[in-house]
């Protein structure tokens, strides 16, 4: 339970990003796994030239920020998003597409080591004995959760970003400058990326395809929770994690890669809003 509580909190931060792009730009990002991919292989450049750890995370928080945070809404989201949500869905799968195959000819394709951000070993917990670094997952995004929640919440900025998400026309009249709303939330989504990829490599290794796999579990997690609730996608993330790793300790591990799709199956025809998300009107 602590270990698939720990995995689904990766996964919540990445349904984060799905859910606040949605809300604020009604954007659709099926490159959110590559998003994750890409900051672990910034950090491994930055450490093979003799960087500490520390610093190659505050490195590719700066590189995502300005590479998939403003310049995936100026170069992608700004010039299509006024075409609809189909030819934006289209071009990020694209984008996914490219991202991979830049890196795999850039830099490697072969898995590569990622040193871990928490020292190896086990602590008891009376007669239950878990992961240190599973124990430093968790603490790590549930801060970084409720860091966001309290920034969303109780300042200014945060409330203006969601009063943008709730009704983008009105947030305008009030004086709101918009633009600026939705590109802090483009790179919120691009910090929190960086952060999965500094937890969840070291278990998946760097690999240029590791986004396949974190963006599909990401995906499910959002929907399950609630595209259109935050609270909704750190719910989905947990629920995914946790019942991955009951089905691969106690049915078999060859059931566990299928769980996330039977999940989310079951959710969309029982309801398809999600566990938290509520049934929205629009005219036609």
């Amino acid at each position: 339970m602590i270990s698939g509580t720990a995995t689904g909190a990766i996964y919540a931060l990445a349904a984060l990003g799905f859910t606040l792009l949605w809300q604020a730009s009604g954007t659709i990002n099926f490159a959110q796994g590559e998003f994750v991919m890409v900051p672990a292989f910034l950090m491994l450049a930055a450490l093979s030239l003799g960087l500490p750890l520390w610093l190659a995370f505050v490195l590719a928080c700066a590189g995502s920020a300005a590479i998939l945070g403003l310049g995936f809404k100026r170069i992608v989201v700004d010039p299509l998003l006024r075409h609809g949500v189909i030819p934006l869905v289209i071009a990020t799968l694209g984008l996914s597409i490219a991202l991979k195959n830049l890196v795999k000819a850039g830099y490697s394709s072969q898995p590569l080591p990622f040193p871990g951000v928490f020292p190896d070993g086990l602590l008891s917990l009376g007669a239950v004995r878990v992961s240190v670094y599973d124990i430093g997952t968790l603490a790590v995004a549930a801060a970084l959760v409720l860091l966001l929640q309290a920034f969303l919440t109780r300042t200014i900025t945060g409330r203006a970003m969601q009063a943008v998400a709730q009704n983008t026309e009105a947030a305008a009249v009030l004086g709101i400058d918009v633009q600026r709303m939705v590109l802090y939330v483009f790179l919120a989504n691009a910090l929190l990326a960086a952060v999965a990829a500094l937890l969840v490599t070291p278990a998946y290794l760097a690999k240029f395809d590791m986004g396949d796999a974190i963006g599909l579990k990401a995906f499910y997690a959002a929907i399950i929770g609630g595209f259109n609730q935050a609270r909704g996608a750190l719910l989905g993330g947990v629920l995914v994690g946790v019942l991955e790793n009951l089905a691969g300790a106690y049915v078999s591990p060859a059931y566990k890669e299928a769980i996330a799709l039977v999940l989310f199956l079951f959710v969309i025809l029982v309801r398809p809003e999600g566990l938290l998300g509520r049934s929205e009107e629009r005219k036609v």
